[in-house]
């Protein structure tokens, strides 16, 4: 079974206690479209009072981003979970001070404008440093907030281009693939986490002041790019497209299985590739010289990945698994969103919730992660299906802005 989770229904005031170790932590949500958002979820999901801005008739653009249903994306369903909804246009006078009321009682604010757009409207971090000198500013931008391209646009495929990761994926000789879409956006959006959770830790723990954080889209791709950086470095050697064949260590890649199923396996170190060589039946190989080191096996690599194919190829998947499990051989299926619903093992993890929705019933999410022992994350609400649903909530209740003012903001295109 998956693991259900119960949200609230969208008419009734507040939300379910908030658990985890956030709690007390509140998180002003200035982005839309993944990146910026989705590092807000992740304080959400871990207790974090999150307030989504949202602008008013229009709400995030992520409320119309397929797959939609009944009127309601499922993406933002999962990316707006535990997050109250305001509506604030924040590019008028009065927006700018009830956001900063805000601000006022906030520990971070997330963003993703085009650097320079937060101040152009009178709300840079030096004027929110005034009115808290404690905030947290996370600042995610597809080039960063310096550097000569800082005003380009920059979407996440565009990142990945740029990063370097797009060039190194595909086949040989033929044209560079992109990595699906917004994984590049939710890698910026884990590194706005921890730069935000990092910046708290030095309030909190050090008496330091609020400083902002400024992570780029490319930067949290080319981060984990240790290992062309060194090829290029002190090799010359450049990272390119290999296909279904592993970049690095050897064997390793994609494998086709009897069946028409596909296994995902590498044995990148001397002990795994001894392992692999029993699984296969072939104990020659690792005494062989051309193969008896993983720098052998590297420069060698077709000749041994040509081995290791034509072994899959006479087996099923189910075969090659049971063969590779046995013997401690990393490996794995090649999941499609099909076998990943059915799947035991997503299902123990809780990696896939069922929460409760007040307009399509229950829905599936990824569940949450990391899983902590003491103070588990809980999907306490499956976002807001109202923009500015918790506008009284917010601005009447706790900002104590009166009904009469409330009017005529919501009359000026304010709230």
């Amino acid at each position: 079974m998956m693991e259900k989770q119960t949200g609230r229904d969208a008419e009734s005031r507040g939300m379910p206690p908030s658990q985890g170790p956030l709690v007390g932590v509140r998180v002003i949500d200035l982005g839309t479209m993944f990146a910026a958002p989705f590092a807000a979820t992740l304080l959400g999901d871990f207790g974090a009072d999150v307030i989504k801005v949202e602008l008013p008739g229009r709400g995030d653009t992520m409320r119309g981003t397929p797959p939609v249903s009944q009127g309601i994306s499922g993406l933002w369903a999962a990316m707006a979970r535990n997050k109250r909804s305001i509506s604030l246009d924040i590019r008028k006078d009065k927006g700018r001070e009830i956001l900063k009321r805000l601000i006022a009682s906030a520990h971070v604010v997330i963003e993703n404008f085009r650097p320079g757009t937060l101040e152009r409207w009178d709300l840079g971090f030096q004027v929110m440093k005034e009115v808290n000198p404690r905030i947290v500013l996370v600042r995610i931008s597809g080039y960063g907030q310096t550097g000569p391209y800082a005003q380009k646009a920059g979407f996440a495929p565009v990142a990945a281009a740029f990063s370097g990761l797009t060039f190194m994926q595909g086949e040989p000789g033929r044209a560079p693939v992109g990595p699906p879409a917004g994984m590049v956006d939710y890698m910026g959006g884990i590194f706005g986490t921890l730069g935000a959770l990092m910046a708290l830790h030095h309030v909190n723990m050090n008496g330091g002041e609020g400083q902002e954080v400024d992570v780029s889209l490319y930067e949290s791709v080319f981060r984990f790019f240790e290992a062309m950086v060194a090829d290029y470095d002190l090799l010359g050697r450049v990272r390119s497209r290999t296909g279904q064949m592993g970049q690095g260590s050897m064997p390793s890649g994609i494998y086709l299985c009897r069946d028409g199923k596909w296994v995902s396996m590498g044995a990148f170190t001397d002990p795994t590739f001894i392992r692999l060589a029993d699984a296969m039946g072939r104990p020659d190989l690792p005494a062989n010289p051309r193969f008896d080191t993983n720098d052998h096996r590297s420069k060698n690599r077709e000749e041994i990945d040509a081995i290791v194919r034509e072994w899959f190829s006479r087996h099923t998947m189910v075969e090659a698994m049971e063969l590779l499990d046995r013997n401690g051989v990393p490996a794995a299926p090649v999941n499609s969103a099909v076998e990943i619903f059915q799947d035991p093992h997503f299902k123990a993890r809780g990696n896939l919730l069922r929460v409760e929705h007040p307009v399509l019933g229950e829905i599936t999410m990824p569940g949450i992660v990391p899983r902590f022992s003491a103070t588990p994350g809980v999907v306490r609400f499956p976002g807001p299906v109202r923009i500015g649903e918790h506008n009284l909530e917010i601005y009447h209740q706790e900002l104590g802005i009166s009904l009469e003012e409330l009017e005529i903001l919501r009359s000026e295109g304010v709230i």
